[in-house]
């Protein structure tokens, strides 16, 4: 999944478009409700995430269970989230080394996770 196919998905799904927040190419997924972030598209240097080799990356920061961060950690495309919470955000490479339907799960997850409180102070689904 690239940069575009998550645009496309966060669209269809949830119809939400990126915010450009900075001066640059980052975009920000919110909610329309209460403007939380939900996912992050960052383009970074692959050093800054440990990999050996030049050049960028694109990733997606998404906020996650925390029992789940540590193993998929463990898996090839997951990093210590960049730039954010390390025990409640994960980063996702979008290079093709993680499926789309995790991918998806994930930013799903995320939007659970983000969303704005019902009165009864659960989340909405």
């Amino acid at each position: 999944m690239n940069r575009q196919e998550v645009f496309d998905y966060v669209k269809q799904k949830y119809n939400a478009l990126p915010d450009y927040p900075w001066a640059d190419q980052n975009a920000a997924l919110r909610h329309r409700e209460n403007k939380k972030w939900y996912a992050l598209i960052m383009e970074v240097d692959r050093e800054k995430l440990g990999l050996l080799d030049e050049g960028t990356v694109q990733i997606l920061n998404v906020k996650c269970d925390p029992m789940l961060i540590g193993s998929l950690r463990m898996q090839e495309g997951f990093h210590p989230a960049y730039h954010m919470n390390k025990d409640k955000w994960i980063s996702v490479r979008l290079d093709g080394s993680v499926p789309e339907d995790e991918i998806r799960s994930l930013i799903d997850g995320s939007y659970g996770l983000t969303a704005p409180k019902s009165n009864g102070g659960e989340r909405k689904q």
